[in-house]
C-alpha cells in the first residue's frame, strides 16, 4: 500500500484572526506555529505549505508570567566587533510588541526554506485594526 500524499495545488489555505489582548505569550505562539505549520489539517505533510495565514491583533495586550518581564532577555548582534546589543522583555513590549510575538513563532518553525515561507504567512499588529478585510479572514479563539 502506498502512501498518498495530496498536492499544494490542491489545498486552499485559509485566512484566521487571532485576538492576542490577555493570552499568555507562549501558548499563543504554540498555536499560531500549529496553523501556520498546518497541522491542523488531515492531508498534513511536512515537507509541504499546507498551512494558512494568521493575523495577530492587539499584541501590546499580551500577559506575560512569573518574572519574564524583567528576566528575558533577546540578543542581537550588530555584525561590528564588540556589537553585542541586549534587550529585556519589558522594554520589547514597550517599544516594539509585535516583534515579541514574532520571535517567539519564528522560533517553533523549520529552520530553512519551508520555515522562511510559513513565517511570511504571519501578520502581526499592535490594534484591534488589520488591512487584510479583503481576504474574510475566520476569528480564532485561542
Amino acid at each position: 500500500m502506498k502512501t498518498y500524499y495530496k498536492n499544494p495545488s490542491q489545498v486552499t489555505g485559509n485566512w484566521y484572526v487571532i485576538d492576542a489582548k490577555g493570552a499568555i505569550l507562549g501558548r499563543l505562539c504554540t498555536k499560531i506555529a500549529h496553523i501556520l505549520r498546518g497541522k491542523h489539517r488531515p492531508e498534513f505533510t511536512p515537507f509541504w505549505d499546507f498551512g494558512d495565514h494568521v493575523i495577530v491583533l492587539n499584541a501590546d495586550k499580551i500577559a506575560i508570567t512569573g518574572k519574564k518581564a524583567a528576566q528575558k532577555v533577546y540578543f542581537r548582534h550588530t555584525g561590528y566587533p564588540g556589537g553585542v546589543k541586549f534587550t529585556t522583555l519589558q522594554k520589547m513590549l514597550q517599544t516594539k510588541p509585535e516583534e515579541v510575538i514574532k520571535h517567539g513563532v519564528k522560533g517553533m518553525l523549520p529552520k530553512n526554506r519551508l520555515g522562511r515561507k510559513l513565517f511570511k504567512k504571519l501578520k502581526v499588529y499592535n490594534s484591534a485594526e488589520h488591512p487584510h478585510a479583503a481576504q474574510q479572514p475566520q476569528p480564532m479563539n485561542i
